[in-house]
């Protein structure tokens, strides 16, 4: 095939494709192997899909309903961009008796739209809003793969991997941030074997790019000036963005922006000075003296004093998973999650609010049990020897890689004192002792 991602090439009969495809499936599913006509990008899949445990006969099942649904899409970046989502391919949807759908970047739908009548039928497998359709959930299925290879990709009927599925054709392409590049969701079109034309591959991934841009217009490439971004969380020194500038704090200075972006209303000498030190020996002139440099390095007119505090609007990574959490928008706020708040600080308001943060997190992700979400905080620096969170992986994808990682934390729990198990071959035991790994210089 000329162009591995477009699922049909010119010509092709799509009754024979579909025929070669379910022999291909079902020696997959017997045996292990992928005979050659099997798209490479579908063949990898189909393995991935294997790997994480998903069954053939298997369905998507829904994670998120009413309020929580609403209000993770409320706070979604893709919201933004869905005038325009339904703007450009509505219409052809409705014409084709397709649906339109959106996920975000962990596999979740956030918006299923369309003719009425492929609704009706996409619903009977649950692709409806809050349902999780990743590539680990559901197998091998456009935006679940989209997201997960981070290219457009066509998926004609019996590539999917769950045989209820393999009625339909699908095409998705992701959408990125215009400012990180981080993968935010895929846009898909749904529906019958006509999609497996290289037009729809082409047409998600034009709308893809027009999303891109209109979020790059929504959100400019640099704060205003009446603007303070803070990025503190899985660093040692915070970065903060302040009329257009990029400044890299010191470890001190980042404690002080945190603690004073928390407290708009201002902070006395004797309150900074108990937050920052847990030597009481510190005098006000050790303070008075990080200030003035802090002063120099914001400009003028950033801090104020008597009480110290910022005078422009702050906006922190730390502040919008707080925010997002308290709504309920679990994944919003995982995605946000860098790492501990300034894991290097030992400042007695700074490790009260990395403690609290974390435990707050991750007491979301064990009581939410969504496995994408809960194995990429256990394979996080932080989280690669949170036990409750591996026990709560395993309960809900007890791969052989999940349980064997479980049971070697559970035996080192149960070790004597001083005894420590040796790394596999290969491994060496992590020396981070679950902080961010040091931002690199």
């Amino acid at each position: 095939m000329t162009d591995p991602w477009v699922a049909l090439e010119p010509g092709t009969d799509p009754v024979e494709r579909v025929r070669i495809l379910r022999r291909a499936h079902e020696a997959f599913t017997e045996a292990g192997t992928v005979p050659r006509p099997v798209r490479s990008v579908v063949a990898d899949s189909w393995r991935r899909s294997a790997r994480a445990g998903v069954v053939p006969d298997g369905t998507a099942s829904v994670e998120l309903t009413d309020g929580d649904l609403g209000s993770y899409r409320a706070e979604h970046p893709l919201a933004r961009v869905m005038p325009l989502f339904r703007e450009l391919m509505g219409p052809f949807a409705a014409d084709g008796e397709h649906l339109l759908a959106v996920c975000d970047a962990q596999g979740r739908l956030l918006w299923v739209e369309g003719h009425p009548v492929p609704r009706r039928r996409a619903g009977r497998m649950n692709f409806v809003p809050g349902a999780r359709w990743s590539e680990t959930a559901v197998g091998t299925n456009a935006p679940g793969t989209a997201v997960a290879v981070d290219r457009p990709v066509q998926v004609f009927a019996a590539e999917h991997f769950i045989r209820r599925v393999q009625p339909w054709t699908c095409a998705a392409a992701p959408v990125h941030d215009p400012r990180t590049g981080r993968v935010l969701g895929a846009v898909d079109i749904t529906g019958g074997d006509g999609l497996a034309h290289p037009h729809s591959l082409g047409f998600v991934q034009a709308v893809a790019r027009a999303a891109e841009s209109q979020l790059a217009l929504l959100a400019p490439p640099k704060a205003m000036a009446d603007t303070i971004e803070l990025t503190a969380l899985g660093r040692d020194e915070a970065q903060l963005l302040a009329g257009g500038r990029k400044i890299r704090l010191s470890r001190r200075h980042s404690e002080i922006l945190v603690l004073l972006a928390r407290h708009p209303e201002g902070l006395t000498g004797d309150e900074l000075l108990c937050a920052l030190y847990e030597d009481e020996s510190v005098t006000p002139v050790t303070l008075r003296a990080e200030l003035a440099r802090l002063r120099r390095v914001l400009g003028p007119g950033l801090l104020g004093s008597r009480p110290y505090r910022l005078t422009a609007p702050v906006e922190s990574d730390v502040a919008v998973v707080e925010r997002r959490l308290g709504t309920g928008a679990i994944t919003a706020a995982a995605a946000v999650y860098a790492g501990p708040l300034l894991p290097g600080s030992g400042a007695p308001a700074v490790v009260r609010l990395r403690h609290r943060l974390a435990e707050g997190l991750r007491t979301a992700l064990i009581a939410r049990r969504d496995p994408d979400l809960l194995a990429d905080w256990a394979r996080a620096p932080w989280g690669e020897d949170d036990l409750d969170v591996w026990r709560a992986l395993a309960a809900v994808r007890p791969t052989a890689a999940v349980r064997a990682r479980l049971a070697a934390l559970e035996a080192e729990l149960s070790a004597p004192p001083g005894w420590a198990h040796p790394a596999p071959p290969g491994r060496t035991r992590p020396a981070h002792h679950g902080k961010a790994r040091p931002t690199p210089r």
